[in-house]
């Protein structure tokens, strides 16, 4: 198997999830968050970093175009905002939104593993500034993979925890 074929794989399946655990939250729920402890997203929150937590970041990975005015570079971002304190999130206004931009953000996964070559997803190091480890393009890409499938995991305790009848099936997508 090759990085292409795994990656390609890895984003087909997490997208699928992603977007069948989508359709068990109604618009009325988007504002839902947990009752107890702090800097919690809301569900319409969630759903919005779930729609662009993996190929918007491939996209800076692959082309370097982190989507900042032409003077600011990534490293001039302070961490604090990179990772900035749930209140301050954006939402999505409706899971017919959250579905679409999931939708453009698989296509972009997609489209930016097209443009690299198995020889540049394994040999081409890329440094970011919240993770000190030199990883390859491809492990970088599988790391966006995993944030997806992390905050799939993050959408389905929600959901446990709104009282809806979810089990393991529907985490893994059976």
């Amino acid at each position: 198997m090759n990085w292409t074929t795994l990656l390609g794989e890895t984003f087909e399946y997490q997208y699928a999830v992603a977007d069948q655990l989508l359709d068990l939250v109604k618009d009325s729920e988007l504002n839902w968050k947990p009752a107890t402890g702090s800097n919690w997203m809301t569900v319409g929150q969630l759903l919005f970093h779930i729609t662009n937590c993996c190929g918007e970041v491939v996209k800076g990975f692959v082309t370097g175009d982190w989507g900042l005015p032409p003077n600011v570079k990534l490293t001039d971002i302070p961490m604090d905002q990179m990772l900035p304190p749930a209140e301050a999130l954006k939402s999505v206004q409706s899971v017919a939104e959250a579905k679409r931009l999931l939708a453009e953000d698989k296509k972009l996964a997609f489209e930016m593993l097209s443009r690299c070559s198995e020889e540049r997803l394994d040999q081409e190091i890329v440094r970011v500034p919240w993770d000190k480890m030199e990883l390859s393009l491809a492990r970088r890409m599988m790391e966006m993979a995993l944030h997806l499938m992390q905050h799939k995991g993050q959408l389905f305790y929600y959901l446990k925890l709104m009282g809806k009848p979810v089990n393991t099936g529907h985490l893994w997508g059976m």
